[in-house]
């Protein structure tokens, strides 16, 4: 072989065992919801967020946006949405946050925090860069709108009594790579958002923020509480992410020590096999067989 041939192959292989040895264990599925009327959540979501309706495996109403699903299940009475749980929000990005706040309002959406400007939150004395604000959703699930570069599904917020471990605790059973860690204690506005994490699992960003900001943003939900309630059965009940292996991936998660809530099943003829497991601060997750995809 030529040597510059030669060196082009060397560069390939070795480019191939890096993604190889950095590949996640696991890859986002979707975000589960508990909705009194999945139909209209369905049109408010498509509606109102850069997504669309389609058929989860070919037979379940459901929400695509662009890389994974919003899926609903029918309850009698409205879940609890205050923020008890680990859980906090999912979010869309907006190029012009302003622009598209407007845009919200001419639609009729309902806020449950206005537009507000956070440009200093990562320190100094910037204005006008960085917005958010938080959609109150059908089942009042809170959806956050915040200055991105993309108008796409893009994050879900959660809070966690140790949120280190937590970055740590997804980094070593699902294999994904470069969590970012803010180690030290940090105060934004009189509320702690520090010490946090954030990773990203495909397009969708998972920041981590510490219990004492829900201790101070809702004082009155907190005062007689040390812990979080379980995500089962909550509005935005439990993050899906996909595994190659269900069976495989359960018996190295058990033998790691993880907690096994539900073993295997399959449903819609057998097109769809899961299970669930419990992540920190009672985060129920489940484990789907196979990679998300629009049918």
């Amino acid at each position: 072989m030529q040597g510059s041939k030669r060196i082009v192959l060397i560069v390939a292989l070795a480019a191939a065992a890096s993604w190889a040895q950095d590949a996640p264990l696991a890859r986002l599925h979707h975000v589960h919801l508990n909705v009194t009327d999945p139909k209209g959540s369905i049109d408010f979501y498509t509606s109102k967020f850069d997504s669309e309706k389609a058929k989860f495996a070919g037979a379940v109403d459901a929400v695509w946006a662009q890389k994974s699903w919003l899926l609903f299940t029918k309850v009698a009475k409205p879940a609890p949405s205050e923020i008890f749980s680990t859980i906090w929000h999912i979010g869309w990005g907006a190029e012009d946050m302003q622009k598209e706040y407007q845009r919200q309002l001419d639609m009729g959406t309902k806020f449950q925090t206005p537009i507000t400007d956070i440009s200093d939150i990562g320190g100094g004395n910037a204005r006008g860069v960085f917005f958010y604000a938080y959609v109150d959703g059908p089942d009042h699930e809170l959806i956050e709108l915040n200055t991105a570069r993309h108008h796409n599904f893009g994050h879900m917020h959660l809070l966690s009594k140790d949120p280190i471990a937590t970055g740590e605790w997804y980094a070593k059973h699902f294999g994904i790579p470069n969590v970012r860690y803010g180690k030290q204690k940090r105060m934004y506005r009189g509320v702690q958002i520090g010490p946090s994490a954030s990773m990203m699992i495909d397009n969708l960003n998972l920041i981590i923020y510490p219990i004492e900001y829900a201790q101070t943003a809702w004082p009155e939900l907190w005062k007689d509480r040390a812990d979080f309630e379980p995500t089962k059965g909550r509005v935005i009940d439990h993050l899906g992410l996909s595994v190659d292996n269900l069976e495989e991936t359960l018996a190295r998660l058990e033998k790691a020590g993880v907690k096994i809530t539900d073993p295997p099943r399959s449903v819609l003829g057998g097109k769809v096999k899961y299970a669930f497991i419990e992540g920190p601060d009672k985060m129920r997750i489940e484990l789907v067989e196979g990679h998300a995809k629009k049918e």
